[in-house]
């Protein structure tokens, strides 16, 4: 095997560099407009069986940082299309307003793992459920679904 076979997708570097010089593989690039002063922060693993609907409608109160390791998740935030993520995808939400509408499995037979780096306002909840009435209020900034 040549160094090139050996070397992990986008591990582009000269020839001979040591391997710590190839290691790191940048998956998402994010500017949040917000994050909170002195942060708490946490990572969680998130394991959803076949076919379950994930957390009902919630917002963050930070940015959240995922990748997905195994399976598929719909994803759809406020003012996004809804969006299929298959394992290696990289994914971030903006937190603070933003709705969170959906972050369930999408497939029946399979289950959905992601593991997601919060980065929360001390003292505040990590996710936060939105109710009926806000929902109704915000409707029009919600993407049309499409099917």
């Amino acid at each position: 095997m040549t160094d090139a076979e050996s070397r992990p997708p986008g591990g582009e570097s000269p020839p001979g560099a040591p391997a710590w010089q190839t290691a790191v593989t940048s998956l998402l690039d994010a500017r949040p407009e917000y994050v909170p002063e002195r942060p708490e922060v946490m990572t969680a693993l998130v394991q959803y069986p076949p076919g379950d609907p994930g957390a009902p409608p919630h917002r963050h109160s930070g940015p959240v940082f995922g990748y997905m390791l195994e399976g598929e998740m719909l994803f759809e935030l406020e003012g996004e299309p809804e969006r299929v993520l298959r394992a290696g995808d990289a994914f971030w939400e903006p937190g603070g307003d933003v709705i969170h509408y959906q972050d369930g499995n999408n497939r029946q037979d399979i289950w959905s793992r992601f593991v997601v780096v919060m980065l929360m306002v001390p003292g505040r909840p990590m996710l936060t459920l939105v109710d009926e009435d806000e929902l109704a209020a915000r409707r029009h900034l919600r993407v049309p679904r499409s099917g």
